[in-house]
């Protein structure tokens, strides 16, 4: 219309815009009857004490009148406002009811059918009766003629004559379908602009999404945690334990045996305790080595060192037992987070792990300080570089790690090295 507001009146957006308009004076009474409905209901069944559900219902009602709403858009909109509610599959009802009850949308498209079926609605069947009326006078000649010798009177108490007397009524009718070219233009732009106010996702939407979504993914890893430390509890207090038995009584078995074998000195007897006691000993030999390395499981779940000492004890621990020599420098005022220190303990260990196994590294060092607030850790190694983060699912799933606690992980590793792994975690709020 503004390009060229003359021949606007001839375009394709007209009927639209006018088709538009008489759905919404259509759909604008029977929202206005259901709320109305709703609110009667609710308010009198609150008397005895069973009109919440009618309420609830009350204030849900602006969601599907919303699903019209955008449906009715697009007549006039190619582009109607997205729903912004969030997607909940699985939900239960009560569930999505909470959820949508919290969702500051679902108040805002309630305004709206409020004001489809007051407001909204007067106006679109304000602009019906003239658009009807000037359509009548358009084809009032033609009324007259049909009626003719009936008494036609298009003003009332003055009677037309004849169509040729209906002649102005048909400009005044042609001049009313022109005002309702623009006007209905204006007021459909107008209920658009309102649709995408208060039907559309806002920033603020997102953000509480957002920060939903970061406030589950941090209970996700706390739960994640929480079973670790309860598989490695069950590691260390069972099977360890049993192992440790087992390893005893054998122990006391290749004891006995051995006294049974010296007694008898010799003969078939004797060899065969004596054969019975190498397998005593193999089987003791088997249950300590199995005791070793379940021990190196836990250890790897969750160090205890890390629990008692905090960070730099348990990366000295790592580096002391690591086949490449690593040169540790890790200074802290004070004991970190747990989730902080666990992540940068599993993020250096993995980095000396893929140094050990990848780089060709004849020395590693690992770097730590507090500063500002966060925790850096930087790992190097003078292996022949080329290392690729993606390749591997190690380094990748500490990097979500990391982003969880909002820090960063950066990996430089240029062909003929050196290979740098940096990582940065804010301790404040994690």
């Amino acid at each position: 219309m503004r390009a060229n507001p003359l021949r606007f009146p001839f375009t394709r957006w007209v009927p639209r815009c006018w088709a538009y308009l008489l759905g919404g004076a259509l759909f604008g009474p029977v929202l206005l009857a259901v709320l109305a409905a709703l609110l009667a209901l609710g308010a009198g069944l609150s008397v005895v004490g069973v009109g919440l559900p009618v309420l609830l219902a009350l204030a849900l009602a602006g969601i599907p009148a919303a699903a019209v709403a955008r449906w009715r858009l697009r007549l006039v909109e190619p582009f109607p406002p997205p729903d912004p509610h969030r997607s909940l599959p699985g939900a239960g009802r009560r569930a999505r009811v909470r959820t949508r009850l919290r969702e500051r949308a679902t108040w805002r498209e309630l305004a709206h059918a409020v004001l489809v079926s007051t407001v909204l609605a007067a106006a679109s069947l304000g602009f019906t009766v003239l658009l009807v009326l000037s359509g009548l006078y358009v084809v009032s000649p033609l009324v007259v003629w049909a009626l003719d010798p009936e008494t036609v009177m298009l003003v009332p108490g003055h009677a037309v004559p004849g169509p040729l007397a209906a002649l102005p009524f048909t400009a005044a009718g042609l001049a009313g379908l022109l005002l309702c070219a623009y006007a209905g233009a204006l007021l459909a732009c107008a209920e658009v602009a309102l649709a995408r106010f208060l039907l559309g996702p806002r920033e603020d939407d997102l953000g509480r999404q957002v920060l939903e979504l970061t406030r589950s993914r941090a209970r996700l890893a706390d739960a994640f945690e929480a079973e670790r430390r309860r598989i490695e509890r069950d590691l260390h207090d069972g099977a360890q334990q049993q192992l440790v038995a087992l390893s005893m009584t054998l122990g006391l078995a290749e004891y006995e045996l051995r006294g049974r074998e010296g007694a008898r000195g010799g003969g078939i007897e004797g060899d065969r305790d004596a054969r019975a006691a190498e397998l005593v000993t193999r089987a003791r030999g088997e249950a300590r080595q199995a005791l070793e390395q379940l021990r190196e499981l836990v250890r790897g779940i969750h160090p205890q060192v890390l629990t008692d000492h905090g960070l730099a004890a348990a990366v000295d621990e790592v580096a002391q037992r690591h086949p490449i020599p690593v040169a540790t420098d890790i200074e802290l005022p004070e004991r970190l987070p747990a989730p902080v220190e666990t992540t940068a303990y599993f993020t250096v260990t993995e980095a000396l792990t893929n140094a050990a196994k990848h780089s060709g590294a004849t020395a590693i060092t690992v770097h730590g300080r507090l500063a500002g607030g966060r925790l850096v850790v930087q790992v190097t190694d003078d292996g022949h570089g080329g290392a690729d983060p993606a390749a591997g699912a190690g380094l990748a799933g500490l990097a979500d790690r990391v982003a969880l606690l909002r820090g960063r992980l950066m990996v430089t590793s240029p062909t003929g090295g050196p290979t740098t792994l940096r990582l940065e975690v804010p301790c404040s709020g994690s």
